[in-house]
């Protein structure tokens, strides 16, 4: 079959490679959508990062080249023995999380901040910019009768943005700042008014991405290159917002984010960083400013865990996925229409998925 794997930095080539078989507790899936995620970019302009350079990684013991992929959704074709709950026929999300099952996170029940961290896509394990891929069977997530199956390849990156909103801390009514809107900051624009956001400032230098952030809830759009945002935001917030989100990932956002905030706000990272940033600290101790980290999501389906509650949100029609979406092409043309178009500073693209099968 025909999969888009990963050799080095700027190097991923579509080729032909093996069809797993299906073992015990695992399952097929033929993949309908996989998206394009910013951290597929990072690996393709700057890595490896996630992906195992000459040591392979803990949980998969792969090392590069490794097939990509980490945002997909499909249908399952085959199930192995003693799997439960799943049948041939069912559309599924995938939860993409790797991990050890031994350290103390783990025990904790933190699996998505373990000590061994990895994606499937990412990591090894297979990948969704490939014809299928079988996969042990708790990576998939039932997506149910009233989400769309290409939906489901938007449900990781939205359960990165709920998770990063429940992190935060965000209370109804709260004034938010985004600073950044690609799909990510797309993506928590949404959740945090699910969530009872007021007043949602966006910052964002890219005209059309601006125009996408209104369609997903935002109340003030910034031109950061014309106008400076942290004036902006403190002198309409009564000195600034209780919380901020960075989802750029430039050193110029980062401190933004974190001066934008009034006294005793709060700011979360949500951003995976190629470069380390300056800052002062005093940013943050004059005014009891809080910063708080966030990485990927609780996987399962139950309705306490991320995956679940977004599969919900999308059913009942409090998340909707399809401003993101700036485009649908085929596996052979990811490289040229996917990833060149997605880096190019000048695109007006945010979440271009991938159809291996079409």
């Amino acid at each position: 079959m025909r999969a888009a794997t990963y050799h080095d930095r700027k190097d991923i080539r579509v080729e032909d490679v093996e069809r797993n078989a299906v073992e015990d507790g695992q399952v097929r899936i033929d993949i309908d959508s996989c998206g394009i995620c910013g951290s597929d970019l990072h690996e393709y302009t700057a890595g490896p990062i996630f992906v195992p350079g000459d040591e392979p990684h803990p949980v998969s013991q792969e090392t590069a080249p490794i097939r990509m992929g980490h945002e997909f959704s499909g249908t399952i074709s085959e199930v192995g023995g003693s799997v439960t709950g799943l049948e041939v026929g069912d559309a599924v999300a995938i939860n993409p999380i790797l991990y050890c099952g031994e350290c103390r996170q783990c025990k904790e029940g933190n699996y998505h901040i373990c000590d061994s961290i990895g994606f499937v896509g990412l990591s090894g394990g297979g990948g969704g910019f490939a014809e299928s891929v079988v996969l042990d069977a708790e990576h998939a997530v039932p997506l149910g009768d009233d989400v769309p199956i290409e939906y489901g390849a938007l449900v990781e990156p939205l359960s990165v943005a709920l998770h990063a909103v429940r992190r935060s801390g965000l209370r109804a009514g709260d004034a938010v700042a985004v600073f950044g809107a690609g799909p990510i900051g797309l993506a928590v624009i949404q959740c945090a008014r699910a969530a009872g956001a007021g007043s949602i400032f966006v910052s964002e230098p890219r005209d059309a991405r601006r125009e996408r952030a209104a369609d997903c809830g935002a109340t003030e759009l910034i031109d950061p290159t014309s106008t400076d945002a942290i004036e902006h935001i403190t002198s309409n917030t009564d000195g600034g917002v209780d919380v901020s989100f960075e989802v750029a990932g430039v050193e110029a956002s980062f401190n933004a984010a974190v001066e934008s905030t009034a006294p005793s706000g709060r700011t979360t990272i949500v951003s995976i960083w190629e470069e380390e940033v300056s800052t002062h600290p005093n940013n943050l101790v004059l005014g009891e400013r809080t910063v708080t980290g966030t990485l990927a999501y609780l996987g399962g389906p139950r309705s306490d865990e991320e995956y679940g509650m977004v599969i919900d949100m999308l059913a009942d029609g409090r998340l909707d996925p399809e401003p993101f979406i700036t485009d649908r092409i085929g596996l052979e043309e990811i490289v040229d229409d996917g990833f060149e178009r997605l880096i190019d500073p000048e695109s007006d693209h945010v979440k271009i998925l991938v159809k291996p099968n079409e």
